[in-house]
């Protein structure tokens, strides 16, 4: 089978090979992502992806609450444990996933159909193998992992029982992942939505019937959330499978296609060699957001708690960033595929403004509201309510200078500069973040762990910018080889 074409060729040099007849995109209800208005077309595209990720912290955080309310603090206090374990493992792949989504972007960009679909299979094969190979190996280090988490010992048993049947459900978890990603990066943010919304419904019900053994269900306690969970995911992914064939998506694979499924280097060249560094900067995120529950984990159970609530409300403020930069990267990706260079940056200028007002906004309210919204995972008398509050006033303003900054790393992203983002991130969630906390532990205490949030975020920023600006990014994807 042939090497996935270049997408250099036709986005960087168009002289340098010829570009196939354009097709047309058929089935999925994608958006044509280069022509029209940028900014309508941005918000119409961001727009799905962000209510799926508010769907999906939706139903993490009323998880969140049948667990805390039914089970108490310290079942709440392991699911945070847990669900950053949880986001190592998917940060390992995401790489992979949104190199992938870079291709099918410019492959559709470029009219060329067949190259979308043989990156899919190949992001979709490895998926597989990926996942069953986490999960077999996660069920049986779950113990280890939580000791090296300093998990506390009242949430010890808790956090067990719930990280193992999670990590029976990442197959599922991760092809659903892998498929949402890949129909956003071909310009359907709608069909992901559509499976988002089934996922969330089946959660939301299933979580107290089998944590309190409801009816003919089994009393299974904190390990029934996370088998509801997982329940839900694989029906959903079944069903957004069914959905791509009997909509004829444009990223279905029939026929001679299905042999796109095995992986093979030499369609996996550019999945994995722009997807490491990009997994590599997940892995940053995730390693970081570990060294930080440790960190807060040894400040007791109540800080722990309260930082898990915390979390859940941050999970909301994030959105808009991560559904921006998401839609951005897209979106670029495919004028670099259709050689639009002169709306790359205007794709960009226009996602910063919008991320801006809508994390803007978020922040204001959550600050409005936020005992109300504490009081939902930890109950009203909850003495770690204050200490989240405390936790909200200090470092709930990291999301400004942080949504810009995946917004321009989604940019690098789409013409596949991935090495200078992954040096931002490591600088400033290492050496400056965790400099910041042991400079200043001294003096603040626990305030040094809300304290780095911020700054490290401005330092990112700062480093972000000035590659955007002055980078030879644009030239990234030169060479590249496919």
């Amino acid at each position: 089978m042939s090497d996935l074409p270049t997408p250099v060729a036709a986005a960087a040099d168009p002289a340098a090979s010829p570009a196939p007849p354009r097709q047309t995109a058929r089935g999925g209800g994608g958006l044509d992502l280069t022509n029209g208005p940028i900014a309508k077309t941005l918000i119409l595209f961001a727009l799905p992806t962000l209510a799926s990720n508010i769907l999906q912290t939706l139903s993490g955080s009323v998880n969140a609450m049948w667990v805390g309310q039914f089970l108490g603090e310290s079942a709440l206090a392991a699911t945070a444990n847990a669900n950053i374990i949880m986001f190592l493992m998917f940060a390992t792949f995401f790489g992979f996933g949104m190199a992938a989504t870079v291709l099918i972007g410019q492959a559709i960009g470029r009219g060329d159909v067949d190259a979308a679909r043989r990156a899919t299979g190949g992001v979709t094969g490895l998926a597989l193998l990926f996942s069953a190979a986490i999960a077999i190996a996660g069920w049986f280090a779950s113990d280890t992992i939580l000791r090296w988490l300093d998990t506390p010992a009242e949430a010890f048993g808790y956090a067990h029982d719930y990280l193992r049947v999670t990590f029976v459900a990442v197959p599922a978890s991760m092809l659903m992942v892998t498929l949402m990603m890949a129909s956003r990066g071909a310009g359907d943010a709608v069909t992901p939505l559509r499976f988002m919304i089934l996922s969330v419904v089946l959660d939301i019900l299933l979580n107290p019937l089998l944590i309190l053994g409801i009816g003919p269900f089994p009393r299974l306690g904190i390990a029934g959330s996370a088998l509801a969970t997982a329940i839900a995911g694989t029906v959903s992914l079944a069903g957004m499978i069914g959905w791509f064939y009997a909509k004829d998506h444009v990223l279905r694979l029939r026929g001679r296609e299905l042999a796109y499924l095995a992986p093979k280097w030499s369609e996996l060249r550019f999945v994995v060699g722009r997807g490491l560094p990009m997994g590599a900067q997940m892995l940053v995120i995730s390693g970081a957001g570990i060294v930080m529950i440790g960190l807060v984990n040894r400040e007791g159970l109540v800080t722990a708690a309260a930082y898990g609530a915390t979390l859940q409300l941050w999970n909301y403020i994030q959105m808009p960033a991560l559904a921006v930069g998401a839609a951005v990267s897209a979106m670029a990706a495919q004028n670099i595929g259709a050689n639009r260079w002169d709306r790359v940056s205007a794709i960009t200028n226009g996602g910063i403004a919008i991320n801006l007002a809508m994390t803007g906004v978020l922040i204001a309210l959550l600050l409005a509201f936020d005992r109300a919204a504490l009081a939902l995972f930890l109950g009203a008398d909850s003495p770690a309510i204050e200490v989240s509050r405390h936790i909200q006033y200090v470092a709930t303003w990291t999301f400004l200078p942080f949504g810009t900054t995946i917004v321009l790393i989604g940019t690098l992203r789409a013409n596949g500069s991935v090495v200078p983002p992954l040096i931002i991130l490591f600088l400033s969630m290492f050496p400056i973040r965790f400099g910041i906390y042991w400079f200043a532990y001294p003096a603040l205490a626990a305030d040094a762990i809300w304290w780095s949030f911020p700054l490290s975020s401005l330092a990112s920023l700062a480093m972000a910018w000035a590659v955007y600006r002055h980078g030879g990014w644009r030239g990234a994807m030169r060479g590249a080889g496919g």
